[in-house]
């Protein structure tokens, strides 16, 4: 006698189920890398015409600062040209004679910016400095001197994100 081996039997329409959750796993672990790399600041740096700023591998998110740009020609403080240079250097003419690191018309713009504070940036004395990355560490420190005796201590420098 020979047995016969018994198939199960199935439909021949059967339908199978899709397993999804593997898929769900692979879509959740994407969206969860895809927002950690995604970042979004309310702040907007352009730096003026004539500045190059250094390259930083920094990723950290610049905050509402007064901007003070610095190029190798002029002195702003946000629009407002508050001083010219020659060749990256201050005229002796906007330098306190008693203290060469001192410069006249930046403290006077930035006290008067202290006195009429509206905005908390402007309050706790913060400051973003757009420098050029071509110019003397000399001049930049004479900038953040000056800043910190008009009351702004909090500077940051911004930076162009590079390798």
């Amino acid at each position: 006698m020979g047995y016969k081996r018994r198939r199960p039997q199935t439909p021949h329409a059967a339908t199978f189920g899709l397993n999804i959750t593997s898929m769900t796993d692979m879509f959740t672990i994407l969206l969860v890398f895809l927002l950690q790399s995604y970042s979004t600041s309310d702040v907007q740096i352009t730096p003026e015409k004539g500045v190059s700023l250094p390259v930083s591998n920094v990723q950290i998110n610049p905050v509402q600062s007064v901007k003070v740009s610095l190029s190798n020609s002029e002195l702003k403080v946000g629009d407002r040209k508050i001083a010219s240079l020659t060749n990256g250097e201050f005229s002796s003419i906007d330098l306190e004679k008693s203290d060469s690191n001192f410069i006249k018309p930046l403290f006077s713009e930035l006290e008067k910016i202290a006195k009429e504070a509206k905005t908390p940036e402007e309050k706790e004395g913060r400051i973003m400095l757009l420098a050029d990355s071509a110019l003397n560490y000399g001049v930049l420190r004479k900038v953040m001197y000056t800043a910190s005796m008009a009351g702004f201590p909090k500077l940051k420098m911004a930076t162009a994100v590079g390798e």
